[in-house]
């Protein structure tokens, strides 16, 4: 059997900034291996209309992962705030000041107008400029009034409510709860897709994920094992071909030309 450590998908460790995404960047990890997608990156200048097909305003970089890129999703995922000028501000309402938020901030224009993110350790906020909001301006959030459920509401507010409270510059390391099930499923879907891609067999995946002990004491037709690596494959295959875009909320397309299955041992 050939050895796959020295691939790039064997190290799990690889995959750890997985486990602090939300939904809109998870959905540019599936969709960023898409082959499909990287086609039509390769292919931008001749087929400059293509982004909408997979949910985009603009075409993103596939090589970049989700820490560095910054997909503009049509139409904007409910985690997108509007910031207005606020038309009637109180004597103490806050002023709009660009370098004055904390964490990393990068501005990007997606077609349409100015966005903000920025990022902080537990927090990523995008923020949609409008045009008349300047520098110094008082000014006010604006979510859309459908679409958005409470629970989402709440969650932006306590984020904005973090946010707030920030002073100084990010820390070097934070220490945190074991991570829930739900990020490592994720984790564990992404290197199994990433395997598959490369070629792997089902066992070779295994041994990946959980480790060559582990699939040599458990690895057999029925094994609960071989069943866990099947569904992460099947999984990863479906979030790549258009599941991605339940993340972001965005409704199902027809699935892609290509199919990926892995290889069985």
């Amino acid at each position: 059997m050939a050895d796959h450590s020295s691939e790039y998908w064997y190290p799990a460790a690889a995959y750890l900034y997985a486990l602090h995404l939300d939904g809109p960047a998870l959905a540019w990890e599936y969709l960023r291996r898409h082959p499909d997608y990287r086609q039509d990156w390769l292919r931008r200048r001749r087929r400059s209309n293509s982004a909408q097909r997979w949910g985009l305003r603009l075409l993103e970089n596939p090589v970049l992962d989700a820490r560095d890129a910054h997909p503009a999703w049509f139409p904007d995922h409910d985690a997108v705030l509007q910031l207005y000028p606020d038309a009637d501000p109180p004597p103490d309402a806050g002023a709009f000041t660009l370098w004055r938020l904390p964490g990393h901030k990068h501005l990007i224009h997606d077609g349409r107008r100015l966005i903000l993110v920025v990022r902080w350790p537990g927090v990523c906020l995008h923020f949609a400029l409008a045009p008349d909001l300047a520098d110094g301006m008082a000014y006010a959030y604006a979510i859309r009034a459908s679409g958005t459920s409470r629970e989402r509401c709440l969650a932006l507010l306590a984020s904005l409510g973090k946010l707030a409270t920030v002073t100084g510059i990010p820390p070097v390391a934070l220490t945190g709860p074991r991570p829930s099930l739900a990020p490592l499923l994720e984790l564990h879907t992404l290197q199994a897709l990433d395997a598959t891609l490369a070629g792997a067999s089902l066992r070779e995946v295994a041994e990946g994920l959980f480790g060559t002990d582990a699939v040599a004491d458990d690895w057999h037709a029925d094994s609960a094992l071989r069943a866990r690596v099947r569904r992460l494959v099947r999984r990863g295959n479906a979030l790549m071909r258009g599941g991605y875009r339940r993340l972001v909320q965005l409704p199902p397309v027809e699935q892609g030309r290509a199919a990926v299955t892995a290889k069985r041992p």
